[in-house]
């Protein structure tokens, strides 16, 4: 039994200006029990239509018009069949294409971005442009074609970024890893089967990335800090608060809610991970001590609606796109009076607050707190992703734990 059935279909719920309705391909997929309308380029009233497709015989001076529709749902069909598994988004990039899109790189990577940013998952969709850019202006065209790209072809391109124009590896090693991305996609879509990467092919360079915590006395001189301005002030209360609140980000400080603050504890899910683990969802639950508390008494709205934002970082009125700029905003405004608190104080200059995450995770640890209560912390479902937060140990430390080792 098909997982899908495709019908051509007059959508009658507005009319043109001329009198017409358009003719879309009606797609059901019969495990999610959902149904979606894809558009065409054919327009008929409701008389035409039926004269057209509604009848079993058509008239003479409708019959082409017939067979038009006809090769349409066809086509739709044929391009179905070579999905597996079959989704909508799989059949909308498959069905409206011109031919030879499915074998331009660059016409997958649109459609990723278009995906990405459907999703509101903005940052990676600015990502994946990037990489699309520059592997446009390493091929110096506008099409490139999957065969195209071989072990020797990304070699190259790899020493045109870090020799030519002195980019760093992990640079390099993101821009390739969305490539990589797009070419799984593109073979699951039966575009490609050519795969340049993995052993004995082309590998992409595992760059480790520098781990960006302060330590134990850097964060003492940083707590004790004097604050020139008021600005200065706030953006170092809020970096002080996502340290103590398990390394929160800047987005979930900005969603928390009355509902979030529970006595002694927050309570709440990352946006993150309502995005990406639908399925096993787990809230963070946060012990306030009295520093977090505070600040959450300094800067918190008066407002006791349980619905109300916390913070006046964001009004709960803002579309997507104008949430997001605020935050980022919000976000930058912190980088920026930190970095001027840092200079005053031989502190690290690039200290952002990124570096309030890290530093939770490696002072919990270096304090005796195991890998997996840090994870449990930070909302991490793998051990793994939880040591890469950890910036190891101090030299003190590991010199200590060698003499340690013969007394007996």
């Amino acid at each position: 039994m098909k997982q899908y059935q495709i019908s051509i279909y007059l959508d009658k719920r507005r009319s043109k200006s001329n009198g017409t309705f358009p003719v879309k391909l009606r797609v059901y997929d019969c495990i999610s029990r959902k149904a979606k309308l894809f558009p065409t380029v054919h327009d008929y009233t409701v008389n035409e239509f039926h004269s057209i497709w509604e009848t079993s015989k058509p008239k003479k001076e409708f019959k082409e018009r017939r067979l038009k529709l006809s090769a349409l749902e066809n086509r739709a069909n044929l391009e179905a069949e070579t999905l597996d598994p079959f989704t909508f988004e799989s059949f909308k990039k498959k069905m409206f294409r011109h031919s030879g899109d499915g074998q331009n790189v660059f016409f997958h990577y649109l459609n990723r971005i278009e995906h990405l940013k459907e999703k509101e998952q903005h940052t990676t969709s600015e990502l994946y442009e990037l990489s699309m850019k520059s592997i446009k202006k390493f091929a110096k065209s506008d099409k490139l074609l999957f065969n195209e790209v071989t072990p020797n072809w990304l070699e190259t391109y790899e020493h045109y970024m870090t020799a030519q124009l002195g980019r760093s590896l992990t640079t390099v090693s993101i821009y390739l890893r969305n490539l990589r991305a797009i070419f799984n996609e593109a073979i699951e879509l039966g575009d490609t089967n050519n795969y340049p990467f993995g052993k004995k092919k082309y590998q992409i360079p595992n760059v480790k990335k520098v781990k960006k915590a302060l330590n134990q006395n850097q964060l003492k001189t940083f707590y004790k800090a004097p604050t020139k301005t008021k600005e200065q002030e706030k953006a170092k209360d809020f970096w002080f608060f996502s340290y103590c609140c398990n390394g929160m980000n800047i987005k979930d400080i900005a969603l928390l809610k009355n509902e979030n603050l529970n006595e002694n504890r927050l309570i709440f899910y990352r946006a993150k991970t309502i995005r990406t683990s639908k399925s096993s969802l787990e809230p963070v639950v946060v012990y306030l001590t009295n520093l977090p508390k505070e600040i959450l008494s300094k800067y918190r709205r008066k407002s006791a609606d349980r619905n109300s934002l916390i913070f006046d970082i964001l009004d709960g009125t803002e579309s997507p796109e104008r949430q997001r700029s605020k935050i980022k905003n919000f976000t930058r405004f912190i980088n920026q009076h930190i970095q001027n608190i840092a200079k005053e104080n031989n502190l690290p200059q690039d200290i952002t607050t990124y570096w309030a995450r890290h530093s939770f995770a490696t002072n919990a640890i270096r304090n005796g707190a195991s890998m997996e209560f840090v994870g449990e912390a930070l909302n991490h479902s793998n051990v793994k992703t939880t040591q890469g937060y950890f910036a190891g140990f101090e030299d003190v430390t590991k010199r200590k734990i060698m003499e340690d080792l013969i007394k007996f």
